[in-house]
């Protein structure tokens, strides 16, 4: 990782401090102030002339620059050009300052400024706070703060982490070895030997450590903290995580999440764009977009407005180019995260398990009785059927043939009525019939649901789609090939059928083969755009999971490309959307569904269908991973989302219940 200057804002040439003083003093004088002239000014000058400024404004009129502008703007423009004006330690000390007095504690902000600050850069701000407020940081840290949250943050304040360049070669094998011991080979963790390490050893060194730690546990040291600690320690201590891995992707996702959703946590992306353009903010740019698909520029313009927006903008330096080129820092972590994904292994868990004390004749009873007279008795019908897995509902629906001579499908369907309807009823049927169900709705009517058909071929194994093709074939007594020739086309088409046929290879990647296979892509992406098409189908749809991931890691290395970016630039329409479902699902497959849930709740209404496919498909298979990666990429529950989805949508009442029932907690 290289140390060269990676900011946005850099010293105006020609700088003439007298000169910038004298054009503040009359963008504010007289009535009303001139904003644009302000911020033009502030945004294209680095922080080091800026205090020229504020001394030569001083001198010239006697007067305090940063309580003039106080004076003469206001709400997030005011802090957003007040925070610019205050030399970079001083606005970090601020940040804690705030964070910290009154009531409550933001611990994000604590967690963010001391996580990612160098040594030097800590020294600084203790200098600062002691300077500012007269009190020392570490004291109303401690005085705030409890238990090894409080620990770690002590030790940080400390600023006494090696330098970069400092590896002990004989110690990587250990130090791994040791926070393998300290957490997963043991009941209970031993917090005092993760403290000591993440909070020490240099960035370079643990860089090492992690790799070696992801051998022995076969698994990244992220999903380790994740299981071990908990709380604000785990935050803490996934953020240190996060900025030895990459400081610039740490922000990107600090940046993401104060944007997104219902409001922006103005606070947190004033913070990140004033303390970054003038040290990483083209490498946190290519981060966001590596991760996010979009760029931070469109996401500020999307999510702002006014002269607080073009504030930020010329902060942020420039719209990025989607042409799929990496910078240097996003092309190594690219590289990186592909090469975790193909070495995790992750253990798949469910949030519906089998009943214990399961007997079908008893549960079929039950729920003839709260059918039977007048008005249902919805709740025990949830409660049977969501508390069980499918192979005992598999049961019940026998034993209700068996001893009441009645269909347990045609009573429900008669008994209950809307979304509850479709989720009790998509419960009790086998994955297969389900799977085959969805399939045709997403294709009956006047529309086509692409989107349903792209999860459902794109996520199930061969195993799945074979069983899913014949209980189609049995319940609508016609080939789902056929059903999808007859209903898409072109390549589009042709994407789906390939996926039908559930021939996937299957094993481990074969390294020679991926490196093949990324330089047949790579020379693809200077082809015309039906041989792009026909090579990214021929190789994506398939080879095996395992396979494509070292498949795409290669491709970063024998093309500097983005192989997500290609697609989104090279195709478009369903192709686009098929082609990208394989990448993300081949990358992180809890993730592309939490990302398909988070859009199917989003914004105005609820898209149902997708919410109970999902819910209903992966209850058994993955959705405590699913919520997991929907806690880390929207900072939201998934049970809170379906809760306060109750208030805008259909998810309430009995529907929302079950749903939350199959949720399985909150995290």
């Amino acid at each position: 990782m290289g140390k060269e200057f990676r900011g946005t804002v850099v010293d105006h040439p020609d700088f003439d401090a007298g000169s910038d003083a004298e054009a503040l003093y009359n963008a504010m004088k007289g009535f009303g102030s001139d904003k644009e002239a302000i911020l033009d000014l502030i945004t294209s000058r680095s922080s080091a002339q800026r205090q020229e400024i504020r001394t030569a404004y001083k001198s010239q009129y006697g007067k305090d620059l940063i309580d003039d502008l106080k004076y003469e703007l206001t709400g997030k423009f005011e802090r957003l050009i007040v925070g610019l004006m205050r030399p970079p330690a001083y606005h970090d000390a601020k940040e804690i300052k705030d964070a910290i007095k009154g009531v409550g504690t933001d611990e994000k902000c604590l967690i963010e400024i001391l996580a990612s600050r160098t040594n030097e850069q800590i020294h600084a701000l203790v200098a600062a706070y002691s300077d500012a407020y007269g009190r020392d940081l570490e004291a109303d840290v401690i005085g705030d703060t409890s238990g090894h949250f409080k620990k770690m943050l002590v030790v940080l304040l400390q600023g006494t982490r090696e330098e970069d360049d400092v590896v002990s070669e004989d110690l990587v094998e250990e130090d791994a070895q040791e926070l393998y011991e300290a957490g997963e080979a043991q009941w209970g963790t031993d917090e005092a030997k993760f403290i000591m390490l993440l909070g020490n050893r240099s960035v370079t060194h643990l860089q090492l450590v992690f790799d070696e730690y992801q051998k022995i546990a076969e698994k990244s040291i992220e999903d380790s903290i994740k299981s071990e600690l908990s709380g604000d320690f785990e935050r803490l201590m996934l953020a240190v995580v996060q900025c030895i891995r990459s400081r610039p992707m740490f922000f990107a996702k600090r940046l993401y999440k104060s944007m997104k959703g219902l409001g922006t946590a103005d606070n947190t992306l004033i913070r990140i764009m004033v303390s970054r353009s003038e040290i990483d903010m083209l490498d946190i740019r290519e981060c966001f977009r590596l991760r996010y698909e979009k760029s931070l520029y469109n996401m500020i313009q999307d999510d702002t407005s006014g002269d607080y927006k073009r504030t930020l903008l010329k902060l942020c330096g420039g719209d990025d180019d989607i042409a799929g080129e990496f910078f240097p820092e996003a092309a190594q972590i690219a590289y990186k995260m592909w090469e975790i994904s193909a070495m995790t292994k992750v253990q798949l868990r469910g949030t519906v398990r089998p009943y214990s004390d399961f007997d079908p004749a008893s549960d079929a009873q039950a729920l003839r009785k709260a059918m039977k007279g007048f008005g249902t008795d919805e709740d025990t019908i949830i409660e049977i059927v969501a508390r069980r897995s499918n192979e005992q509902r598999q049961e019940i629906r026998q034993a209700f043939k068996s001893l009441l001579g009645r269909d347990l499908m045609a009573d429900l369907k008669s008994e209950l009525s809307k979304n509850l309807q479709r989720l009790i009823l998509g419960l009790m049927m086998t994955p297969a019939d389900f799977d085959a169900k969805m399939m045709k709705k997403a294709m009956e009517g006047a529309g086509t649901d692409e989107h349903a058909l792209i999860e459902i071929l794109v996520t199930r194994s061969n195993q799945e789609i074979q069983e899913m093709c014949s209980a189609y074939q049995n319940a609508f007594k016609r080939s789902l090939e056929d059903a999808i020739a007859s209903d898409t086309s072109g390549t589009f088409k042709r994407i789906l059928i390939s996926l039908a046929q559930g021939a996937r290879e299957e094993g481990p990647a074969d390294l020679d083969r991926a490196s093949e296979d990324a330089q047949a892509l790579a020379d693809a992406c200077n082809a015309d755009s039906d041989d792009l098409e026909d090579k990214f189908m021929s190789i994506l749809c398939t080879r095996s999971f395992p396979h494509l991931r070292r498949v795409f890691q290669e491709f970063v290395r024998c093309s500097n490309k983005d192989i997500e970016q290609i697609i989104k630039k090279e195709m478009s329409g369903d192709v686009k959307n098929a082609m990208f479902a394989i990448v993300r699902s081949v990358k992180n497959q809890p993730s592309y569904f939490a990302d398909r849930l988070y859009k199917a709740m989003k914004g105005l209404g609820t898209d149902d269908r997708a919410l109970i496919r999902i819910m209903v498909s992966r209850c058994e298979i993955d959705l405590f991973n699913i919520r997991k990666e929907f806690k880390e990429t929207h900072d939201a529950s998934l049970h809170d989302f379906i809760q306060v989805e109750a208030l805008v949508g259909d998810t309430s009442g009995d529907y929302r219940k079950t749903l939350l029932i199959l949720c399985g907690g909150e995290d």
